[in-house]
């Protein structure tokens, strides 16, 4: 079985347990963390994970941060200064969060999302470099009632969480999800 299938399994296991209605907006967050080397086989499978929670009675939807970026600096008003400059970018770069949370209220607004649904971000590893997780996940957790998942390349240890395994990594009280893991 590949990591990516011991993952399926161990996210099925997770989705399948009653939710506390009750919980805070960072205990609603769910990290399936997989291998950055993995992508390719993570995106052909990420239906699986929508199968499995629709098993569970959970609805599912997407929300894709990979082209995030692109279509937010093409929408500046210098867009063609910060291509020719792109060192003019860094001053800027605080506002792509606000974007990237425009964006998503935008998408919450346009599906019928209730407590009963499982908002996935895919598309994470697209952020490095522009921003830390930890605070898009800030962010966006409040605005979904349900869980939000975070499909996270990268590794997880101890509570600690690191971006394409490159990044210094930080600690976030979200329930991490892996492919050896045992529920």
């Amino acid at each position: 079985m590949s990591k990516i299938d011991k993952l399926i399994v161990s996210y099925k296991k997770h989705i399948c347990v009653p939710w506390n209605v009750d919980a805070a907006a960072a205990q609603r967050v769910i990290f399936c963390i997989y291998d950055e080397t993995d992508e390719l086989r993570f995106r052909a499978k990420i239906e699986e994970f929508a199968i499995e929670t629709r098993n569970a009675k959970h609805d599912w939807f997407v929300y894709d941060l990979t082209d995030t970026f692109a279509a937010w600096l093409a929408s500046q008003k210098y867009a063609k200064s910060y291509f020719k400059k792109p060192n003019l970018i860094d001053t800027i770069l605080p506002k792509y969060l606000d974007y990237i949370e425009k964006e998503f209220d935008n998408f919450l607004t346009s599906i019928e999302v209730n407590n009963n649904a499982v908002i996935a971000l895919k598309g994470v590893g697209s952020l490095f470099g522009f921003m830390k997780i930890k605070d898009l996940v800030d962010r966006l957790a409040p605005k979904v009632a349900g869980r939000l998942l975070i499909f996270f390349p990268g590794s997880y240890e101890n509570n600690n969480y690191r971006l394409l395994d490159a990044y210094d990594g930080w600690n976030y009280l979200a329930i991490p999800i892996t492919a050896n893991q045992e529920i």
